[in-house]
């Protein structure tokens, strides 16, 4: 299968190796094109979106345009499992809380209803019935608890999609910075890195993250509306005598509360005896410059951890803090499309994933695939996702709640 690759042609470049590039290039090698995987850094490196222990996977969202997306990739998640003969995917149940009047959360269950997924809404003294006093909520507040919940191990995952697509025959190649893509003369595209390689291809995917207005921006001029932010996620210690209760598989959920802020987390997993709860939000930042740190913890988030775990929770600080990038647009909605102008259909770009794409990267890779090599995405609707959005409107999609990531204001 790999035979021919010296000579730097391919059909498909994907430019940018993490979940969603990887996933492409999986896709792509998988039916058979002649597919190169290029990444700025190392493999697996620790600079961008793609990297650590656990993100959540949950259909239960205010907009009801993303669970297609998600429905989709439970199914290509366990797909690709059985493939490679190691899990990535944990199950678990979601569950939703907030204030009974919070939009967001009213459209969660809206959602639910239009798509028929499973839920209950809960009051309360079912909450803490339902999961046995692990979770308290305020009395003016609703819970919804949904069986499809579960928990992605990031780095792993990249690395499974990676392994597919080198199986599959595609050539993968990091350290490599990309600084131009332009037409060439014979209708395909030449692609350029910063040490000199040149690389051709038919079609071109951009997944690059936090540097995907940098780099765009370099190829064709335009400047698209992804602000990168540094993000800090909180583990807690479990106090003794409680480790197990909040432990995967023991019937706790992975979770989120709509509120200020907005909090999300997962049972303990990939650290015993910690649990993770962080606030849905960061810093702005400069991708090749990050302040690294130090993560600011709000104490709107320790009495969250104190008040919702009843004290079984240790708040009074994380014991470990990791930092992430989130690539944010104005409305927190992705950005799967054509570049358009002198491009047309041959370069493809996903980005903007705004801190919950991870989740939906399986059929985001599909997705970006179809459109390189038949130029539509079969049984999706992309339109909410369109680069033309921002010129319409410079806030893009238009929604009827509060913003779920809370923009952080540095002291530094």
């Amino acid at each position: 299968m790999n035979m021919g690759y010296s000579d730097n042609e391919f059909d498909v470049i994907v430019v940018g190796a993490g979940v969603m590039g990887s996933s492409t290039a999986y896709q792509l090698a998988k039916s058979g094109q002649k597919t190169l995987l290029l990444e700025q850094f190392d493999f697996l490196h620790h600079r961008g979106s793609s990297h650590g222990e656990s993100r959540t996977i949950r259909a239960t969202y205010p907009e009801d345009y993303y669970f297609g997306l998600v429905d989709e990739s439970y199914r290509l998640w366990e797909q690709a499992q059985s493939e490679i003969g190691f899990k990535v995917y944990f199950k678990a149940q979601q569950f939703d809380m907030g204030p009974s009047d919070a939009k967001s959360l009213l459209s969660v269950i809206a959602t639910c209803r239009k798509n028929a997924i499973p839920y209950q809404v809960l009051d309360h003294r079912q909450v803490a019935e339902r999961f046995s006093g692990r979770i308290d909520i305020p009395e003016d507040w609703i819970g919804v608890s949904c069986e499809l919940g579960g928990i992605i191990k990031p780095t792993k995952a990249v690395s499974m999609f990676q392994m597919l697509a080198f199986k599959n025959g595609a050539c993968l190649k990091d350290n490599i910075k990309v600084v131009s893509i332009n037409k060439d003369g014979d209708g395909g595209l030449k692609v350029a890195a910063s040490n000199g390689e040149i690389f051709w291809g038919k079609k071109c995917v951009v997944t690059v993250g936090g540097w995907m207005r940098n780099l765009v921006k370099t190829v064709c001029g335009i400047e698209l509306p992804i602000q990168p932010l540094e993000t800090n996620v909180c583990y807690w210690r479990i106090k003794d005598g409680h480790e197990v209760k909040y432990a995967i598989g023991n019937d706790f959920p992975t979770f989120a509360s709509y509120g200020h802020p907005y909090i999300y987390g997962t049972p303990s997993l990939e650290y015993p005896g910690l649990i993770k709860v962080a606030v849905h939000g960061g810093y702005q930042c400069n991708p090749d410059k990050r302040p690294w740190g130090p993560g600011l913890v709000p104490d709107s988030l320790k009495q969250w951890v104190e008040q919702r775990f009843k004290g079984k929770v240790d708040s009074s600080k994380p014991v470990m803090t990791q930092l992430c990038v989130y690539s944010m647009t104005p409305d927190e909605d992705f950005v799967i499309d054509f570049l358009g102008g002198e491009f047309g259909k041959d370069v493809v770009i996903g980005g903007g994933f705004s801190g919950h794409g991870f989740k939906m990267s399986p059929a985001i890779g599909r997705i970006l695939a179809d459109l390189a090599l038949i130029g539509e995405a079969k049984g999706v609707e992309l339109k909410q996702f369109r680069i033309a959005r921002f010129e319409e409107n410079p806030r893009g999609n238009i929604k009827e709640y509060e913003d779920q990531v809370k923009l952080l204001k540095s002291t530094l």
